[in-house]
């Protein structure tokens, strides 16, 4: 590819469809609604505070947590892009109680699983955000969308990535092939190649989590790993502390330069707080895809079979090394 050439994020997908003889346009087409929800929310992000968008929606969603009026934007943007463009025959928001069926007169043979607006409790503090989106094909053969078609295990995911709402607006996806990462250019409204096949470093600088939580960390072997990143242990682990505490923003980080991110169960959260259909399970996807590893802390993130919508999980994800040396401190417990 010429170093001048632009190659908008339509573009790529088509030159990638290509390289699959039985490709039939229609994930591609899927693809190109999410860029455009992320098009949608963008201009709602970068008109916050000059506009009545920020601040609670005053309801609660699912999970028990106040809306912003963000959330409810990013929410309708996918509903209004995604749910009538017949691609996907059901979808699964962090926003809804339940599966939302597609409006289209034809049921597509995707299934959309998503987070429109990932750390929305920053939005008024002017933070970086995210959209993080989960594709299944269906498994149910015909009609309305089943509970069948969302639990799925995250390793037959057959795309996933997330959008960065930051100083500029990224766009980071695999369809399988490698993780292509895009950038919105606001001038002419289209997302343009950035980086192509990233791969996260095998051992990162930093490490990420919320250490306010310590004491109510169920498993002790986090206070374990996290004094061997201070050096206290003196086992050579030293890493430096970085945490937004906006999961697509820690991740995306960590991606870059190499580091890893985690999400312990806690006392209040014995489950783990990150939701795995539509968290945990896609950046899994993106994390394996470039290189990286995520876990639960005992078992691959991609393995787990979920049982629930809106089931949480602990998440440690990013560089392989350090994936693998908090696994091995976890199940050591020393």
């Amino acid at each position: 590819m010429p170093d001048h050439e632009l190659v908008t994020i339509e573009r790529f997908i088509l030159r990638q469809e290509k390289l699959h003889g039985g490709a039939t346009g229609e994930l591609s087409d899927l693809l190109y609604d999410i860029a455009l929800a992320a098009k949608v929310i963008a201009r709602q992000v970068r008109a916050a505070g000059l506009i009545d968008v920020l601040g609670a929606a005053g309801n609660r969603n699912v999970q028990g947590e106040d809306q912003q009026k963000l959330d409810v934007i990013a929410n309708d943007a996918f509903k209004d892009t995604v749910g009538n463009g017949g691609r996907v025959v059901v979808m699964v928001s962090e926003e809804d109680d339940g599966p939302v069926q597609a409006t289209n007169a034809e049921p597509g043979k995707y299934v959309l699983l998503y987070d429109p607006l990932d750390g929305s409790s920053n939005i008024d503090v002017n933070v970086s955000i995210g959209t993080i989106f989960s594709i299944h094909r269906r498994v149910s053969s015909k009609g309305p969308g089943t509970m069948e078609d969302c639990l799925q295990a995250g390793r037959k995911q057959v795309a996933a990535g997330y959008v960065l709402y930051g100083p500029s607006t990224m766009l980071v996806y695999t369809a399988g092939h490698g993780v292509h990462a895009f950038t919105l250019d606001p001038n002419i409204g289209e997302f343009l190649l950035t980086r192509e096949d990233l791969r996260i470093p095998a051992r990162g600088k930093y490490y990420s989590i919320n250490e306010s939580y310590w004491t109510s960390w169920v498993d002790g072997g986090y206070r374990k790993v996290v004094d061997a990143f201070k050096g206290v242990t003196g086992k050579g682990e030293e890493r430096n502390a970085r945490y937004i505490g906006s999961l697509v923003a820690d991740f995306h980080r960590n991606m870059l330069t190499g580091g890893v991110f985690m999400y312990p169960a806690e006392a209040k959260a014995p489950k783990g707080k990150l939701r795995l259909l539509y968290e945990s399970a896609p950046l899994a996807f993106v994390a394996e895809q470039a290189g990286g590893a995520a876990t639960d802390g005992s078992k691959p993130i991609l393995d787990i079979v979920p049982r629930s919508l809106h089931e949480r999980s602990p998440l440690v994800i990013g560089s392989k090394d350090d994936v693998e040396f908090i696994t091995r401190t976890l199940a050591s417990g020393h």
